[in-house]
């Protein structure tokens, strides 16, 4: 399996999946359209092993298509909240699958289902952000560096969490605020 070349890995799934594209150098990376080396499916599979999926879903063209998709709508989604069209992008994914109620040895449970397989990747990252927005919707957030694209969801104790990173992009910032402040005297 190829290394997962993203700077931040580990968010929640939904997150995770936007999180596929990044900058580096003043330039856009793209896990899933091919870069450092690999192919779009190539990048699917890190994703997907990064994620315990990929025992479940196939590294191939129709799940990364769908993926690409769920991917475009969160983005519209986290990006625009309360924006219908996002809301409906979203919507669009959800259509693909379903939960199904059951009740298991240790009691009640629920298991996804897709009528195409090939969903199923991008379904229950549209399923997490729902989950996200059901648990804190305040702590979705994008880094507040303004040349960061990724996303995280707030787990500090008091909700400030400002950057992706800190030892990254907090440390790029305060850097530039130290050098303007240094320029000024």
């Amino acid at each position: 399996m190829p290394h997962d070349p993203r700077p931040l890995t580990g968010e929640p799934l939904s997150l995770d999946l936007l999180n596929t594209v990044w900058m580096r150098d003043g330039e856009r990376q793209d896990l899933l359209t091919g870069t450092e080396g690999l192919t779009g499916t190539e990048g699917l599979a890190v994703w997907l092993a990064a994620n315990g999926l990929d025992e479940r879903f196939a590294a191939d063209g129709p799940t990364l298509e769908h993926v690409l998709r769920a991917r475009d709508a969160l983005a519209s989604a986290v990006d625009s909240p309360g924006d219908p069209a996002g809301a409906a992008r979203v919507d669009e994914v959800l259509a693909h699958g379903r939960i199904r109620a059951r009740l298991t040895g240790e009691g009640p449970g629920e298991e996804p289902e897709f009528a195409d397989p090939a969903w199923g990747a991008a379904w229950l990252a549209a399923r997490d952000y729902l989950r996200l927005l059901a648990a804190a919707p305040d702590r979705i957030r994008g880094c507040a560096h303004e040349a960061c694209v990724l996303h995280f969801f707030d787990t500090s104790r008091n909700g400030t969490r400002r950057w992706c990173s800190m030892a990254a992009c907090g440390n790029r910032a305060k850097a530039s605020r130290h050098y303007a402040r240094s320029r000024e005297t």
